[in-house]
């Protein structure tokens, strides 16, 4: 996610916390919420791929998804 949109929401969280936001301002802060949380699910996910383990044997695994 660019730096001018986290810069955004956190402007919006600002004027939020002091005057308040207009229905505009808080569906635009919303949205934007929504998208920083899908980036930072999607690079934990990438980061998880990228990691393996070893068993007893010496052998590298993948990390599987439980469930």
């Amino acid at each position: 996610m660019e730096q001018e949109k986290i810069d955004r929401i956190n402007a919006l969280y600002r004027k939020y916390k002091t005057v308040g936001l207009t229905e505009d301002e808080a569906a635009e802060r919303e949205t934007l919420q929504k998208e920083y949380l899908f980036a930072v699910a999607g690079n934990l996910n990438a980061q998880l791929a990228r990691i393996s383990s070893m068993d007893s044997q010496g052998n590298k695994m993948k990390l599987k998804r439980k469930g």
